[in-house]
């Protein structure tokens, strides 16, 4: 299987399944002589990890990550930075009854296509376990965004949509102040309704993520087929269960006119470039470089698949059959997405803020 690596300068590899032993990864690029600290990684992994409310997995994984190589005395060496998380509390009994089952909407029907064997336990590789590995890699481009940028910047994500439910309020401090990473504390007692219900019905329930990068430079990107857009696209693409993407006003901009969709260009003597915008149906990324604007991308992400309800599926032998998937599973994916998104972003956002400064001198 190829396709474990993401990034061009600022690159990191994965590896590990969701009941194997532990899950791992390499992270290439980072420069030499950046402070780098096991409880920086530790405090974003934090945010991810499964049981922290009833309405995520109670699988009790602490996430405690190691740092393997590539840091010395505080700083990085330049060289790759090894990690390990180890897996604690995979229960692979819980799967036995469906080893020869094909759970709907899952991976395990294509990964046996193709491969001709699957781990079922938890889907093996394409469990969101593996998303913890992004989050560790992104408290990293963390640092290396800190390290070079000097002004302020800010990468935030919020579920803004669960089902049927919408905020209509984003306030950035609230997102760490609930278990949802919801912008709008109007919207959590409709949340947590709709939550409970599901849970009763055996269900799931799919989610819309925002992601709003600020105080970035213009001049991120590589036309033409290495877009900050393209690029940004591509990370969130890949994370699991995400079956849409929109940068600014994405789909919604197809119902404009081109005088509603362009977003103005001003004279502003006060702004660090000189310039202002009027408004910013772009998202903060025109022609696949980023504007200086603030870069706002939308996910998608479906209902969890593994549900209690009895669904129609084929066994390894093709007979039809029912399956009702047990274990410990996430009512709404989504939640858990949002630092897995917050972290894509900054992989991306550091890539191609290194790729800046390899050409430019910056």
């Amino acid at each position: 299987m190829t396709g474990n690596s993401f990034g061009t300068l600022f690159r990191f590899t994965s590896f590990g399944e969701s009941h194997g032993k532990a899950i791992g990864c390499v992270v290439e690029g980072v420069p030499a002589q950046i402070p780098l600290d096991v409880s920086e990684i530790q405090t974003a992994l934090d945010r991810r990890k499964p049981g922290q409310s009833r309405f995520t997995t109670q699988r009790n994984e602490s996430d405690t990550v190691q740092i393997l190589s590539g840091v010395f005395n505080g700083l990085t060496t330049g060289t790759p930075i090894g990690l390990l998380i180890e897996n604690q509390d995979a229960r692979s009994s819980d799967y036995t009854e469906i080893a020869q089952k094909f759970r709907p909407a899952h991976a395990d029907l294509p990964y046996f296509l193709k491969y001709g064997n699957r781990d079922y336990r938890g889907g093996g590789r394409a469990s969101a376990r593996e998303t913890a590995l992004r989050v560790a890699a992104g408290a990293i481009a963390y640092k290396v965004l800190r390290h070079f940028l000097k002004t302020p910047f800010e990468i935030t994500a919020g579920l803004i949509r669960l089902g049927n439910e919408k905020i209509s309020a984003w306030e950035s401090d609230e997102i760490n102040r609930n278990a949802f990473f919801c912008p709008d504390a109007a919207a959590l007692p409709r949340f947590e309704r709709l939550l409970e219900q599901t849970l009763k019905n055996g269900d799931s329930v799919g989610a819309v993520i925002e992601i709003r990068a600020n105080g970035f430079p213009p001049g991120l990107g590589e036309p033409v087929y290495d877009k900050l857009d393209a690029d940004l696209a591509k990370a969130l693409m890949s994370i699991n269960a995400v079956k849409g993407v929109e940068i600014g006003d994405g789909f919604s901009a197809a119902a404009l006119t081109g005088r509603q969709n362009a977003d103005e260009i001003f004279a502003d003597p006060s702004s660090a470039n000189g310039i202002r915008f009027n408004s910013n149906h772009a998202g903060g990324i025109l022609g696949g470089l980023s504007t200086g604007q603030p870069i706002i991308a939308r996910i998608a992400v479906k209902p969890t698949p593994s549900i209690a309800a009895p669904l129609h599926t084929l066994t390894t032998d093709k007979t039809e059959t029912i399956i009702q998937t047990k274990g410990r599973h996430d009512p709404c994916v989504g939640i858990r997405a949002v630092p897995v998104a917050e972290a894509m972003t900054a992989c991306v956002l550091a890539d191609h803020l290194l790729r800046l400064r390899a050409q430019y001198h910056l």
